[in-house]
């Protein structure tokens, strides 16, 4: 292939340019204001999920809690109606008496033991209502927290964005002064070889894949006409020839 050498030179501006825009895609999959708002994404995920789980445990405690207190209710009615009986005189016979006296304090053992568990009760869900608002601070608090990284990374991706645009701007009109079959060729060198088709040859050396040429390499180089496309034998790239080179 041949190619006048200053659309060869021309090549190593493209390719920088596209390294630069590989370094913006790169940036822009590795930003940390990103990662942190995937973070605060888990992190709000997982509060939601044990704020709802506090609503069913809280929900849980006031059932249990209605049912004892409706059990305390129960006995309390059954105390009150035969402590009425008792005090009203309605029990005619000892043997009556002894056994309604016996009832009544039985009633108030079980309501007192009933009393103890709505205590047990209410103070469990003291505790589960504390938990409750100790989850929904953390949530306000991470959903304000995500708010301020969202800006963030919206802010860095704009950035990235307009260096984006100005590097492709740039490189559009550099690919524009280089002759269709060789930048076909850089393309297709660039997709095989990790995003570099095209590197100088500097001291001796490609740059694209850092070993140095043979005598022989260089020689064949050296009395290459100026207009000749070569090619590093090592690693395939497009080897562009400057003062630099060393010939």
């Amino acid at each position: 292939m041949k190619a006048e050498p200053v659309h060869q030179r021309r090549l190593l501006d493209v390719q920088d340019l596209d390294t630069a825009l590989g370094r913006v895609a790169h940036r822009r999959r590795t930003m940390p204001e990103a990662t942190q708002v995937q973070e605060l994404d888990a992190r709000l995920s997982e509060l939601r999920d044990a704020l709802a789980a506090a609503d069913t445990a809280l929900a849980d405690i006031d059932r249990e809690q209605r049912k004892a207190e409706s059990d305390v209710e129960q006995v309390r009615t059954r105390t009150d109606r035969d402590s009425r009986r008792l005090d009203a005189g309605q029990v005619s016979s000892p043997k009556e008496l002894e056994s309604l006296q016996s009832e009544i304090d039985s009633l108030r053992r079980r309501q007192s033991e009933l009393e103890e568990i709505v205590l047990e009760i209410m103070e469990r869900r003291e505790a589960a209502e504390e938990r409750r608002s100790g989850l929904q601070r953390e949530l306000e608090e991470a959903t304000a927290t995500r708010a301020t990284a969202e800006e963030r990374r919206a802010a860095a991706l704009a950035e990235l964005k307009a260096e984006e645009s100005e590097l492709q701007q740039q490189r559009e009109q550099a690919a524009a002064e280089i002759p269709d079959d060789l930048l076909a060729l850089y393309t297709k060198l660039r997709d095989q070889y990790a995003g570099v088709g095209a590197a100088a040859l500097r001291q001796g050396r490609c740059e694209g894949c850092k070993l140095a040429l043979s005598t022989a390499e260089l020689s064949e180089i050296r009395t290459a006409l100026s207009d000749e496309v070569v090619r590093c034998e090592q690693c395939r790239r497009i080897l562009v020839r400057t003062p630099e080179s060393g010939l």
